[in-house]
C-alpha cells in the first residue's frame, strides 16, 4: 500500500502516542494517587479526576440531576447528524460517501456518551466511571477519525478512526485491571494535540470543511468548566455547577460537523 507524505506523518504520529501510552504503562505507570498529586501540584482542585462533583441535588426522584440529564443535548446531536446523512445518501448526487464511516462512529459514540455518562453520574464510582469512559471512546475516535480526513485523506480517517477505537478499549482494559490511567490521559490529550496540528495544517484533499477549530474550541472550554466545577457552582449563586456546564459545552463540539452536513 502506497502511502502519502502526510499519511506517513500522521502514522508515525499515531504509532509515538502508542509506544507512549502502552510502552510507558510498564515503565512509568499513574496510579490514581499519583495522579491526584500531579492535579494538586498543577494548582487544580483536589477533586478533578474522582468521582465527586459538587451539585449532587435531586430532581424527581433523579439523583445528581444536573449532571444526568446535562448529558441528553449528546444524544439530540448524535441523532440528528445520522439523519442527516441518511437523508444525504438518499437525495443528493453530491454526497461523498468516503468519510461516511467516520462521521457516524462520531454521531453513535455522542448516543454512547449520553448512556454511559448519564449511568456514571447517577451513580458516580469507578465502576460505573468505565461505561462513562466506554462511551467517550467512540465520539472521540470519530472525531479523530473526521479530523484526519478533513487533513489527509479519507483513508487516513478510517483507519485512524478504528486506531483510536481500539487503543481506547485497551486503555480502558488497562486501567480496570491495574488503575493505571497513563494509557487514557495519552489517547485523550496526545489525541487532542493531533487534532491541533491538523488544525493548522493545509488539507491535501478536497475536504468537508469541517471547523477543526471550533470543535477544538469546545473541548477546551468544556475541560476548564470541569476543572472549575466548584468555583463556577459558587460564582453562579449554586444554580448550575462547572461540571454540568462542561456536558453542554462538550456537545456543541458536533455543530461544526452537523454544519457540514446541512
Amino acid at each position: 500500500m502506497q502511502f502519502t507524505r502526510h499519511e506517513r506523518r500522521l502514522l508515525l504520529a499515531t504509532l509515538a502516542l502508542f509506544v507512549l501510552g502502552f510502552v510507558g504503562h510498564f515503565v512509568c505507570p499513574i496510579d490514581p494517587e499519583s495522579a491526584k498529586q500531579i492535579i494538586i501540584s498543577l494548582g487544580l482542585h483536589s477533586d478533578l479526576g474522582s468521582n465527586h462533583f459538587v451539585d449532587d441535588r435531586a430532581w424527581m426522584g433523579i439523583p445528581n440531576a444536573a449532571d444526568v440529564l446535562s448529558n441528553l443535548p449528546f444524544t439530540i446531536f448524535g441523532i440528528w447528524g445520522l439523519l442527516l446523512q441518511a437523508k444525504l445518501r438518499k437525495s443528493s448526487h453530491r454526497y461523498r460517501g468516503r468519510e461516511n464511516f467516520v462521521l457516524a462512529l462520531f454521531f453513535i459514540g455522542l448516543i454512547f456518551t449520553t448512556i454511559g455518562s448519564s449511568l456514571y453520574h447517577l451513580a458516580p464510582s469507578d465502576a460505573t466511571l468505565l461505561w462513562d469512559r466506554a462511551g467517550m471512546v467512540f465520539a472521540f475516535a470519530g472525531m479523530l477519525g473526521i479530523a484526519a480526513s478533513e487533513r489527509v485523506s479519507a483513508q487516513s480517517g478510517i483507519w485512524l478512526g478504528l486506531a483510536s477505537l481500539l487503543a481506547g478499549v485497551l486503555s480502558l482494559l488497562v486501567w480496570r485491571q491495574t488503575s493505571d490511567v497513563l494509557p487514557w490521559s495519552v489517547l485523550q490529550f496526545g489525541g487532542m494535540a493531533m487534532v491541533l496540528v491538523l488544525a493548522i495544517t493545509r488539507p491535501t484533499t478536497k475536504a468537508l470543511g469541517v471547523s477543526l477549530l471550533w470543535i477544538i474550541l469546545f473541548y477546551g472550554a468544556a475541560k476548564v468548566l470541569e476543572a472549575t466545577d466548584s468555583w463556577v457552582f459558587e460564582a453562579m449563586g449554586r444554580w448550575v455547577s462547572g461540571h454540568t456546564l462542561k456536558h453542554l459545552v462538550a456537545s456543541l463540539a458536533a455543530l461544526p460537523v452537523i454544519r457540514v452536513l446541512k
